[in-house]
């Protein structure tokens, strides 16, 4: 019986809870870590605001602005602000550019409200914000809930104002309503995706009238206090970057404390991960490459998305330095495309494949693919790169586990690894196993949260 219980051990794949294993030195790391991201977290309600506190970050480890032509060697660390929106950070390895980077990429933009370019209008001596949504969500979950404003605004004379309502306990919050039950029996009858139309997601914004006779009196009052605080006109908001977002503070879940409750783990999680992972590091073997990218929620297009041909300039510029060739590079490098992943929510059954499902505290999630139906859409890891991350975990010992994103056909999700890959670069995906992802407020576990921190490290260093 013995021989065959060994038997079994050795031939099954047979996942653990990651607290049956955690040493009471580890459990203490796990606590730093994660209270050093929920302080992250809380101060980074945007990309911008990730990218702003990101720098400030890497400044402290070390990290000098790329500039080109600059002298790069072995340890130099260096990072390019992509308009404030996306950045790259790199710690220069022994080795030549020539035989490869390891690159983490990670975005930092998450599902919000975005105002209009015209947003504030009065109706019924109300003023309004006008918003059109960011990213996929549930258009119900963002009503009646406290919001945040976050942005800036760009003047002709070429200053840029940043805004933030909401965050200071002292600030107001705002708004958008929904139908009292007693008066919804139309809308509770419609489908989930009908309950509220994205016109109708309006912004709560005032309701005192300014003091004089003319026509909308409660939207100029209200512009008068944009004005005052900022110093910004209407027509400033044509040039302008304003996002609502949910005002919920980041806190411990759960009555053990083992979870994270909060707005945007998605992809903030592994953005943090990665950026803490890179910042430790002093000589790697070879070049390690952190990318804090935007508008994956939208497609990766744009000039701050992966798409953009910023990575391509900072890390030719990078291959310039020691005579290597970009196209070398690219072959010869690995990407961990860092982005969360569905855990098995047992309250939701039916959408999942149990058996190959992330679950919250068994580590690491490794998706070999995403995209949906028949892969559409996917990076679709090569085998061999999946085998080398496997052994690389497990000799550094990194908890990790298989993740899907759902069933076979019942719906599915990109992440920027796609457009990795599609640069020639051996890409796989790994990341945070997420609990209501694309909501106002999702929760992860810390676990695994540390467990993707010490994969970035591994991969880094190895």
């Amino acid at each position: 019986m013995e021989e065959k219980k060994d038997y079994r051990a050795e031939l099954f794949y047979e996942p653990r809870n990651g607290y049956d294993t955690l040493s009471d030195a580890e459990r203490v790391e796990l606590e730093a870590y994660c209270e050093e991201y929920k302080r992250y977290l809380d101060g980074s309600r945007t990309e911008r605001e990730c990218v702003a506190n990101a720098i400030e970050l890497a400044e402290r480890a070390g990290f000098a602005p790329y500039i080109p032509g600059m002298s790069l060697r072995p340890g130099s660390k260096v990072y390019y602000s992509n308009r404030g929106k996306a950045l790259l950070l790199a710690v220069v390895g022994r080795e030549p550019m020539s035989a490869g980077a390891v690159i983490a990429a990670a975005h930092v933009d998450s599902p919000r409200l975005d105002l209009k370019q015209l947003p504030l209008y009065e109706d019924s001596e109300l003023a309004f914000l006008k918003t059109h949504y960011y990213g996929g969500i549930k258009k119900y979950q963002w009503t009646a809930i406290p919001l945040e404003l976050h942005g800036v605004v760009a003047l002709k004379s070429g200053e840029t104002i940043e805004v933030c309502i909401g965050r200071d306990k002292a600030d107001p919050v705002l708004y958008v309503s929904d139908l009292l039950p007693h008066l919804a029996g139309e809308q509770m009858a419609k489908k989930a995706n009908e309950v509220i139309k994205a016109e109708s997601m309006n912004i709560f914004a005032g309701s005192v009238p300014y003091a004089d006779e003319g026509k909308d009196r409660v939207k100029l009052a209200v512009m008068a206090i944009l004005n005052s605080k900022y110093g910004i006109t209407e027509a400033d908001f044509i040039s302008a970057e304003l996002a609502a977002v949910p005002a919920f503070d980041v806190r411990d879940l759960g009555l053990d404390r083992s979870l994270i409750g909060a707005y945007g783990h998605d992809d903030r999680v592994c953005a943090f991960a990665e950026l803490k992972a890179i910042l430790e590091l002093e000589s790697p073997r070879r070049t390690a490459v952190c990318i804090l990218a935007d508008k994956e929620e939208t497609g990766s297009d744009g000039v701050s998305g992966m798409k953009s041909e910023a990575f391509e300039w900072f890390m030719n510029k990078l291959c310039r330095a020691d005579g290597s060739e970009l196209g070398d590079c690219f072959a010869n490098s690995v990407c961990i495309s860092a982005d969360v992943t569905a855990a098995f929510d047992p309250n939701y059954p039916d959408v999942s494949e149990k058996r190959n499902a992330a679950r919250l505290n068994y580590g690491v999630g490794l998706s070999k693919f995403t995209g949906a139906r028949g892969k559409s859409g996917t990076n679709d890891a090569p085998a061999e790169l999946v085998a080398y991350v496997r052994e690389l975990l497990d000799r550094s010992g990194v908890q990790w586990q298989m993740a899907e994103l759902g069933k076979v056909d019942q719906g599915g999700g990109g992440t920027v690894a796609m457009y990795m890959g599609n640069r020639n670069i051996a890409t796989i995906d790994a990341g945070v196993p997420v609990i209501s992802m694309h909501a106002p407020y999702e929760v992860v576990s810390k676990y695994d949260c540390y467990m993707t921190y010490r994969c970035m490290k591994a991969v880094y260093g190895d």
